[in-house]
């Protein structure tokens, strides 16, 4: 099951599970040894061989205009500018023999470069 935020970004299942596991792993505290709050953040930001890549992070804060949505208890971050660039976008989590970490497929993108990293 994928649920669809405002922004139209999916997260699947797959990818929900394994940010949960990733923040549970991180264990993050402030200096007071209280628990602090990640969220993953996705943003669109220029660079990589095609002009555009992709950034997934765990973030604490929360900017002005930030656009912030829940899938089953696992908060997404999407900044202003980089909404219409991921409208429609699904994130996934794949593991396999060949290839392990996040994937983005975005209708928005045109192009990728050879490497996958970045699109335009």
């Amino acid at each position: 099951m994928t649920n669809t935020i405002e922004t139209g970004i999916k997260l699947t299942e797959q990818a929900q599970s394994k940010v949960k596991a990733l923040i549970a792993a991180e264990n993050p505290v402030d200096e007071q040894g209280n628990p602090v709050e990640l969220r993953l953040r996705i943003a669109v930001e220029p660079g990589g061989c095609s002009g555009l890549r992709y950034q997934l992070f765990f973030d604490e804060r929360v900017e002005d205009g930030d656009s912030i949505h829940d899938f089953n208890g696992v908060e997404v971050i999407v900044d202003r500018m980089s909404v219409p660039m991921l409208d429609g976008a699904t994130i996934d989590f794949e593991d396999t023999i060949q290839k392990s970490g996040f994937t983005i497929d975005n209708p928005n993108a045109v192009g990728t470069c050879a490497c996958g990293d970045s699109f335009n």
